[in-house]
């Protein structure tokens, strides 16, 4: 939509070494790479920390930042052209008009709302006169009044609100006249009183205001007819009374005033409701006992129109639990309660898993003027996404397809099968192989073996044994073994404590204790709590450890290898394995295209159906590219200079040995609460 620009590009810096970045600036590109983002397209120095900001969430929302990260375009603008692309509207002919900031809010906002406001732009209009023009058309006023330059916010605020009231605006609607002038002939006219006298140039706004309150005090009085003496009763009463309309024309209030001899009748009401055109819903008891019980000096609404309703949007009946905590609770001691986690939901074949209740329509309203008020109907909700569900033929119901574990995450439903073992796992009980996940109740023990293409979820301890999940594997109590446990998981790993295991995992592992243990895993290896430890083995971390002690006082060896280590180098072998494979497959549906473009058959209707699904194929294989190579920047990004390699939140004990991105060090005394990482080559230590 917006015309490509070239994004500052600085993708090698070390930030916290070059004066060129404040620590503001600094804290946005950290805060990128913490998310996985690509810095580079705002790591410039020219762009202040706000810029950075709107440019990292842009990136983060997947939108082509390009439209918008130059320096010259202040952080207002860039937020408002980020807004625009969300909901696809073009701000790109306002930007060469020479409009920024608060007015493209404005701009944005209106053409958000399908408001017309094209028609009434000049480009020397500033953001309050765009606000009021934008105001009157989402309102439905003749903005053609005073969509004009000439005059200033404040007169068009005045004209707009005189239009809100059904006034006659053209009173006033003249730009010599200023704000202050306007006003009082505005509340002149919202009085019901004759303006003509001092609605002209010659008077101040503060003459006009005298004049206005003398009118007020000095309005025409109905005489009553003489009596048969002849004597003038008339002279003797007053009816001094407003009427006011407010909210949009809503609402009708009456206002009395005290003043001695001040005789205002029902009849009196309804003459000046019928001289300002107020049909609909008028409050005939209030207008009685306003005028039986005199309330006066007293604001009374005497008439009332029906206000649209909007229509309910569509929403989703859920009759599972969507909100098991996705984290376990903490401890006292700032560690993991891994036992009482709630991990699944479980559901059976054929239960209603939620309901849709579809959008209603909205009802339209009036004012009290007669004038229709339109009511938007209510949004429909996209259907629902997953598998492992029907719906039903009445068409809002889901229904479970299978008795299984039921997970609602990023807006899908997954309900996939699991087998609930209510016994322990042994060699007796011989190889467990699901196609689901797993679930025991008891204990895996000597010999046990579990393979589960989804997860495994162990209540209480495993002691030996194998564990292969295509899922995640979660073990409540924890692993005690002597080096014959193993598990291999492609998500995380958890458990309260892990003793002598061999873990090999594509997530987190993650855990209150871990000792003499081999861990091999592309994400963090979290060990939580005052009381966590990490102590003995060899633990193998792609994206580094966050723990609280490391080692112990009996300099038991601890060995971290952080970043660019044999995981690495066997992941980014397996990418460019898969990059050529897609390569290949590119060059052979090319190869395919070329061949039918020379020879299409001699269908049409053929033709276009090979050369449509020849494509389509074409197009899905350069986005799997394309995802792929983001899957490659992604990792390189997670192993980059500035990575926080290793964090000991307690004590880190003499003996320890860290290598990050084949770069050794030995830690040769205590220290405490430290960070160890990279800088020029070598792993230093810093405070945390």
């Amino acid at each position: 939509m917006y015309a490509n620009r070239t994004p500052p590009l600085n993708p090698e810096f070390t930030m916290k070494e070059n004066s060129e970045y404040m620590k503001e600036q600094y804290q946005e590109i950290l805060l990128g790479k913490e998310e996985g983002l690509d810095v580079s397209l705002y790591s410039n120095p020219e762009l202040n920390w706000l810029q950075m900001e709107q440019i990292r969430m842009g990136i983060k929302d997947k939108v082509d930042v390009s439209a918008y990260a130059d320096p010259s375009y202040s952080y207002e603008t860039m937020k408002q052209i980020r807004l625009s692309i969300y909901s696809s509207c073009d701000l790109r002919p306002y930007l060469e008009r020479g409009f920024v900031d608060d007015e493209l809010e404005q701009i944005r906002l209106a053409l958000e709302d399908g408001l017309a406001i094209d028609s009434w732009l000049t480009d020397d209009m500033y953001v309050q006169q765009i606000y009021e023009i934008r105001i009157g058309l989402y309102e439905g006023l003749n903005v053609a009044v005073y969509a004009n330059s000439q005059y200033n916010w404040m007169q068009m605020k005045e004209i707009r609100l005189g239009l809100e009231k059904k006034l006659k605006v053209s009173s006033y609607a003249n730009y010599l006249f200023n704000h202050w002038q306007m006003k009082e002939i505005r509340l002149g006219l919202e009085a019901g009183l004759d303006i003509s006298s001092y609605a002209k140039l010659i008077f101040s706004g503060t003459d006009m205001k005298e004049k206005r309150e003398k009118l007020l005090k000095e309005k025409t009085k109905k005489h009553m007819p003489a009596d048969k003496l002849g004597i003038d009763l008339g002279s003797l009463t007053k009816k001094e009374f407003s009427i006011f309309v407010e909210d949009n024309g809503n609402k009708a209030y009456a206002f009395i005033t005290w003043i001695p001899g001040n005789m205002v009748t029902e009849a009196d009401i309804y003459d000046a409701l019928k001289k300002r055109g107020i049909i609909i819903g008028i409050k005939n008891d209030a207008i009685a006992e306003m005028i039986k019980k005199k309330r006066m000096n007293e604001k009374i609404l005497i008439a009332e129109g029906t206000p649209a309703q909007d229509g309910e949007n569509g929403w989703y009946e859920f009759f599972v639990r969507l909100d098991l905590p996705r984290i376990p609770a903490p401890l006292p001691d700032g560690g993991v309660d891994y036992v009482n986690i709630e991990a699944f939901e479980m559901v059976e074949e054929g239960e209603r898993i939620a309901v849709y209740h579809p959008a209603q329509k909205g009802i339209d309203g009036q004012n009290v003027f007669g004038e229709v008020l339109h009511a938007s109907n209510g949004t429909e909700k996209k259907p629902l996404k997953g598998e492992g569900f029907l719906i039903a033929p009445d068409g809002v119901t889901y229904l479970s397809r299978l008795n299984g574990k039921f997970e609602y995450q990023n807006g899908k439903i997954i309900i996939s099968n699991m087998i609930i073992v209510r016994e322990d796992v042994t060699a007796v009980t011989g190889k467990l192989e699901v196609d689901g996940s797993v679930y025991v109740i008891g204990s895996v023990y000597s010999g046990g073996y579990i393979a589960a293409t989804g997860d495994i979820i162990v209540e209480h301890n495993v002691e030996a044994g194998r564990l292969i999940a295509g899922g995640n594997v979660m073990i409540k109590k924890g692993s005690c073994s002597k080096y014959d446990c193993f598990i291999d998981a492609k998500g995380e790993v958890s458990g309260s404590f892990f003793e002598a295991a061999n873990i090999n995992a594509e997530g987190n592992v993650k855990a209150n204790y871990i000792m003499n243990s081999n861990i091999n895993t592309m994400g963090k290896v979290i060990v939580s709590g005052s009381k966590g430890m990490l102590l003995g083995g060899k633990i193998c971390t792609v994206r580094g450890v966050d723990t609280y002690n490391l080692g112990n006082k009996s300099h038991l060896k601890t060995f971290l290898e952080i970043g660019k280590n044999m995981l690495y180098t066997k992941k980014q072998a397996a990418f460019a394995e898969k990059r050529e494979m897609i390569l290949n497959e590119l060059t052979m549906l090319e190869e395919q295209w070329n061949k039918i473009l020379q020879v299409l058959p001699p269908n049409k209707e053929q033709a276009v159906k090979l050369i449509t699904k020849l494509n389509a194929a074409i197009v899905a294989k350069d986005r799997e590219l394309a995802d792929l190579d983001a899957e490659v920047s992604k990792l390189a990004n997670l192993t980059d200079q500035d990575m926080k390699a290793v964090i000991v939140r307690g004590n880190a004990y003499e003996g320890s040995q860290i290598e990050i991105n084949t770069i050794k060090y030995t830690l040769r005394s205590n220290v405490s609460r430290v960070v160890f990482k990279l800088r020029n080559k070598n792993v230093v230590m810093v405070k945390l």
